[in-house]
């Protein structure tokens, strides 16, 4: 279809000078570009000028099919729409933050035995929120941490419910078991959970002052047990003080570093909480042109970075740059964090040596990306070589399949295109319906499943590799042999070989099944084995994600005509799982609400 030039002079003459978004759509009415202004007026007007210096804002136009504008009271609430349009569209003429996931937190609930667990997402539940964290192992690992230190219970509150006697965390000493009468006082409880908080708030050397004091008054009080178990508490505390974070002055601040070289960007960001260091994070930006200015390419990823509405705000943020309308997107942060948000640019004392820290760190993963992605073009380049193909590799997939004695079985479908692996199109796939342990039919299911073809021409790729000889690979032949779409891709077998050690895989093509002979130290071979190795990973770690699910699963909850209720009146009455397995049909008809035939039912299908 040809180009329709978008007649501009039209749609200028009647826009509004109002503040507001405007999105801009190419021929197939895909959004290519979002923005704001002041002035809409005006600040679409500027595009069309005749002296454009801006080789971005020349393509830009060129692909222009129509606009619209959405008109907003304030240049806030514009700010606003204009990150939701952003995380909406992904327009590829924007600066887009590909991670915009929540960060983790410490939630201590606020039930009579309070819980320690690890949350994400809206602050719903009444209780108290530590972080944010740079992620969710930092969570776990600060939770082991404190279970050495602080026995305060972790488990899920069904399960703290529904026990009789402890558990095993209490025979670890990892928890003083509130549930059961009997072990704890309330009062030993609260105090421990207090001591917790006091840790989590930065109070580490109040929290050991306190420790001290309880095991100096157990000692007066001649209960040496009691003071034993303290000094040993305090023990470990100071052990987890060597090894804990970086600790400051600052008790909320967030920090970013920035480093911007040959249209790559990376910012590393700092996280204290509570004069703690939590961690760190490093992101890397998807720019739509090199001609982005810093300011361009900073303020872009801060703006989606905190309006994203799942990241917590600081009151302190430390920039690397001075952006444009600082006080306007401080105005703007307030706002959405209900709290006095104020920006500095690390000027002096410790803020100036975080921002040190947060700069060298990004130019250092910067050079890394940089190397990484020179490394990948290599191995792309010399594939594209080997296997003699006239267009350049744009994506590549591998298909791998997981099971256990054939249970549970699990397909993947990982992703790499030009930048490495394409993690936002990993597909997992569970296969049912065939027999148990039959890898053949499991490739033929998941290969029809990703390429129906409604699906498959949106994302084609020019590589299909197969994890498996020539067995899985005929079912991949099998399944094209009468492709109707426009693009067939490049079916490549992957067989480990009876070692099955890494560069003695046996490479196979489809139609003839010729070899493709490569060096063991070819990097277009440590590319092939990076993408059957991921796949490999991701089939692994669906399947033992399924296989736990179902451990963890009841027996009762399968059977039919069985819901909650009489599940729980089974469980109730009989006193137990192992006491329902073992009753007879007679001995079931006496639950309320089963009757004899649904007795019978039960037993035989617990039996069966």
């Amino acid at each position: 279809m040809p180009q329709t030039e978008f007649d501009y002079k039209t749609f200028l003459k009647n826009l509004t000078q109002q503040p507001g978004v405007y999105r801009m759509y190419n021929q197939k009415e895909e959004v290519i570009y979002v923005g704001k202004a002041k002035n809409l007026k005006k600040r679409v007007s500027s595009y069309f000028k005749a002296n454009l210096d801006s080789l971005k804002t020349l393509s830009l136009v060129k692909q222009i099919a129509s606009m619209d504008v959405t008109v907003t009271h304030t240049e806030t609430e514009a700010y606003i729409l204009e990150n939701n349009y952003i995380k909406k569209y992904k327009p590829r003429y924007n600066v887009l933050l590909r991670d915009d996931k929540s960060y983790p937190f410490i939630f201590l609930s606020g039930h009579k035995h309070p819980r320690l667990t690890v949350h994400r997402g809206a602050k719903k539940e009444s209780g108290e929120y530590f972080g944010p964290y740079p992620s969710a192992w930092a969570v776990r690992e600060s939770l082991r941490l404190m279970q050495k230190v602080f026995p305060v219970r972790q488990c899920e509150d069904a399960y703290y419910r529904a026990r009789s006697r402890p558990c095993l965390q209490h025979q670890l000493k990892r928890c003083s078991a509130p549930c059961v009468p009997g072990h704890v006082s309330d009062e030993e409880y609260a105090q421990q959970v207090n001591l917790a908080r006091m840790f989590l708030k930065g109070k580490s050397h109040q929290a050991i002052e306190t420790m001290v004091e309880m095991m100096e008054q157990a000692s007066q009080s001649l209960n040496f047990e009691k003071a034993a178990l303290y000094r040993d508490q305090i023990a470990a505390l100071r052990k987890v003080q060597e090894q804990q974070w970086v600790s400051g002055e600052q008790a909320e601040l967030d920090v970013f570093g920035f480093a911007f070289k040959n249209g790559l960007a990376c910012i590393q960001a700092f996280f204290i909480r509570d004069n703690k260091l939590l961690g760190s994070k490093n992101y890397f930006p998807k720019l739509p042109n090199k001609e982005d200015s810093d300011v361009d390419v900073f303020q872009s990823f801060l703006l989606q970075f905190y309006l994203a509405g799942n990241k917590s705000i600081p009151k302190q943020i430390v920039l690397p740059i001075k952006i444009d309308d600082a006080a306007e997107v401080e105005t703007l942060l307030t706002k959405e964090a209900g709290h006095k948000v104020q920006f500095y640019y690390g000027a002096r004392d410790e803020k100036k040596r975080y921002l040190k820290l947060a700069n060298t760190n990004a130019e250092s993963a910067l050079e890394a990306q940089q190397a990484n992605q020179k490394s990948i073009r290599a191995r792309f380049l010399e594939l594209e070589t080997i296997l003699e193909l006239q267009q350049p590799l744009q994506r590549m997939e591998c298909f791998d399949i997981s099971h256990t004695s054939g249970q549970q079985t699990v397909a993947s479908c990982v992703v790499f295109n030009r930048d490495g692996p394409l993690k936002t199109d990993y597909r997992r796939y569970n296969i049912e319906g065939i027999t148990p342990g039959d890898d053949y039919a499991a490739m033929a299911q998941v290969l029809k499943r990703r390429f129906k073809p409604s699906i498959a021409q949106e994302k084609m790729p020019d590589i299909v590799f197969i994890d498996g000889g020539k067995g899985q690979l005929a079912q991949a032949e099998a399944y094209f042999e009468n492709w109707q779409g426009e693009k067939l891709p490049l079916l490549i077998g992957i067989a480990k070989g009876t070692t099955r050690k890494p560069g003695l895989e046996t490479l196979i093509l489809a139609g003839n099944h010729d070899t493709i002979p490569m060096e063991a130290n070819s990097p277009a071979l440590h590319l092939i084995q990076h993408i059957r190795d991921e796949s490999h990973r991701f089939a692994i770690a669906g399947h033992r994600h399924k296989r736990q699910k179902v451990k963890t699963k009841s027996k009762l909850e399968n059977i039919p005509g069985v819901g909650a209720k009489r599940r729980q009146a089974m469980l109730k009455y009989l006193g137990g799982l192992q006491e329902v397995m073992s009753a007879s049909p007679e001995q079931l008809a006496k639950v309320p609400g089963i009757s004899i035939e649904l007795a019978t039912h039960i037993h035989d299908y617990l039996h069966n």
